[in-house]
């Protein structure tokens, strides 16, 4: 007997989005009716609000708008997961979409363990960096971590590459998942989409991988919040979130558990001491680097096991290197990096 509930909710955070949003809804319309779509207006300015309605009354049972004062990205994701009802939660940024032809691909492959009774915690979709204007695209694919429309676990997890992070569009939870591991993101700070793709995996049991290219990751507006301009001067936001993540999660306790996943944590959690430490290096100003300084005592005082681990790493490590010339190689492995990955 088919379910009357919807596979999916898409929540749709929008600040001041008119300009683009029509884009992401309409890619997700095409789910009809086993989709449910929130957009959550955050106290934007524009008239990101009247469009939020036109939709929702134009489809009244796919669409639902929730209205509320500025909280920021963050307290946007909250208000929908607070009222999502879908069996799964994804979020999509109002300027993404998703490849239509790969949700329907997607929605098929959802009905098809509903119909086998066989609901896993979390799917993982690829996604794609989309330079749009400048016609450029690189598709992050996870073929070489999790086998292929196959049921498994953390301990059957491969080695990712080093360019290999399951952030945040390439995951879509099990509704319940999220609501058991108690996530709410804090408001008014960017970057919060790290959490959404650290803080719940330990709470996966089940895991089912699909190679289809879902989420187009738009890159290009000079105020995006990864533009690199704008991630220095919102510094102080990477570092809180950072901070957050390396206090939410025992990760002694994941490694008994889930060996791979503990190894695949602390690289993630390594990453993010990398771009904080990277960016508060562009400052450059004396109170960035006692920021820097502050930022890995911190880690030390919450977990000094992971503190050594990150400190003698081949990565994280390297943006720790005392002197004017250590603080030169690292900037100069960061554009490297940058030139060829392409990431902001």
């Amino acid at each position: 007997m088919k379910s009357n509930q919807k596979k999916i909710s898409f929540t749709v955070p929008c600040y001041n989005s008119m300009d683009y949003m029509e884009r992401c809804i309409e890619s997700l319309l095409v789910g009809k009716e086993e989709v449910e779509i929130i957009i959550v207006n955050d106290g934007s300015k524009d008239k990101t609000g009247e469009i939020a309605d036109r939709y929702a009354k134009k489809y009244p049972s796919i669409v639902k708008v929730v209205h509320k004062e500025n909280g920021g990205h963050g307290s946007g994701v909250n208000a929908g997961l607070l009222v999502a009802t879908g069996k799964y939660f994804k979020v999509v940024d109002s300027d993404d979409w998703l490849d239509k032809e790969a949700l329907c691909s997607l929605l098929k492959e959802i009905e098809k363990m509903e119909s086998e009774k066989e609901f896993v915690d979390l799917i993982v979709c690829n996604y794609i960096y989309d330079h749009l204007y400048e016609n450029e695209k690189k598709v992050m694919s996870f073929k070489n971590v999790f086998p292929h429309d196959k049921t498994c676990t953390w301990n059957d997890l491969k080695h990712c590459k080093q360019s290999q992070y399951m952030i945040m569009h390439s995951l879509i939870y099990k509704t319940s998942i999220l609501k058991k591991c108690k996530l709410k993101l804090p408001e008014h700070t960017f970057y919060v989409d790290n959490i959404v793709a650290y803080q719940p995996l330990p709470f996966v049991k089940s895991i089912r991988y699909f190679s289809l290219d879902l989420y187009h990751y738009f890159i290009g507006r000079e105020d995006q919040s990864v533009n690199e301009s704008v991630m220095i001067t919102r510094v102080d936001q990477q570092i809180k979130v950072t901070k957050i993540i390396a206090s939410c999660l025992n990760l002694e306790e994941v490694k008994k558990a889930y060996p791979k996943l503990y190894v695949y944590l602390l690289r993630m959690l390594s990453m993010m001491m990398i771009i904080s430490s990277i960016y508060l290096l562009m400052k450059g100003d004396q109170e960035s680097l006692e920021k820097r300084e502050e930022l890995w005592n911190y880690v030390k005082k919450v977990d000094y096991s992971v503190y050594k681990k990150l400190k003698y790493s081949k990565l994280s490590g390297l943006t720790y290197l005392p002197t004017k010339l250590g603080g030169f190689i690292t900037l100069k492995g960061y554009k490297i990096a940058k030139k060829i990955y392409k990431f902001n």
